[in-house]
């Protein structure tokens, strides 16, 4: 029953991106959905931090975050759609370089994301989504370059995608907004949830990894 609770969330908020991806939209209603889409993460982030501090036990954060990961993921993973449909149509500014470095670096990037998935898998026996929350700590292999190996990944992949479009315009939006609203969502949120479940030994990992700019972890 549980497992049910978790996946279908998740089946639904693929019907939703797949409504998206059909759907034509008035140039009203797409500006609204690629703004509104990252912009209202940051009342659903502030929203989830009062509901963990309201009672910081580790069962009820386990839902809470359920609760924050697909209220979050539906909009912005939305808002991503959109803008990539945007930018196939209209570039906007065109970078000056050849689609095939943006497609290298989307398989390059795309490859590492992947690894990440793994990584939290089999290290912390998690899945992205909350389908599964980790049930350990993942701080070695990727995550012990940064706390944030999926994020980084992601926010590349986004990066070498807009490089393929040639879309200026889409590289600014992942910078300048997607960026700084998921990082929010990841330093208020996801860091106060993983102090409550995993305590001091989160502390100690978050002391010496870096949140997101990766660096060789510590020896010994």
């Amino acid at each position: 029953m549980r497992f049910l609770l978790r996946v279908l969330p998740f089946v639904l908020t693929l019907l939703v991106w797949r409504w998206v991806k059909d759907r034509s939209w008035s140039p009203e209603a797409s500006f609204a959905l690629i703004v509104g889409g990252p912009l209202i993460l940051v009342p659903i982030t502030f929203l989830g931090r009062f509901l963990l501090n309201a009672r910081p036990t580790v069962a009820r954060t386990a839902w809470v975050t359920i609760l924050i990961h697909y209220a979050a993921m539906v909009p912005l993973g939305a808002a991503i759609i959109e803008a990539l449909k945007l930018g196939q149509n209209w570039p906007g500014w065109r970078i000056p370089i050849p689609p095939d470095v943006g497609r290298a670096l989307m398989v390059v990037t795309g490859a590492a994301l992947l690894l990440t998935v793994v990584n939290l898998a089999v290290r912390g026996l998690g899945a992205p989504f909350a389908i599964s929350v980790s049930r350990r700590l993942a701080t070695d292999w990727m995550y012990g370059w940064c706390r944030n190996p999926m994020v980084l990944c992601t926010l590349a992949f986004l990066a070498a995608w807009g490089l393929w479009l040639q879309s200026i315009l889409f590289l600014l939006w992942v910078a300048f907004l997607v960026s700084p609203v998921w990082l929010l969502l990841v330093r208020f949120y996801e860091e106060r949830e993983l102090e409550i479940r995993f305590g001091q030994s989160y502390a100690d990992y978050k002391a010496r990894t870096p949140m997101l700019w990766p660096r060789p972890p510590a020896k010994g």
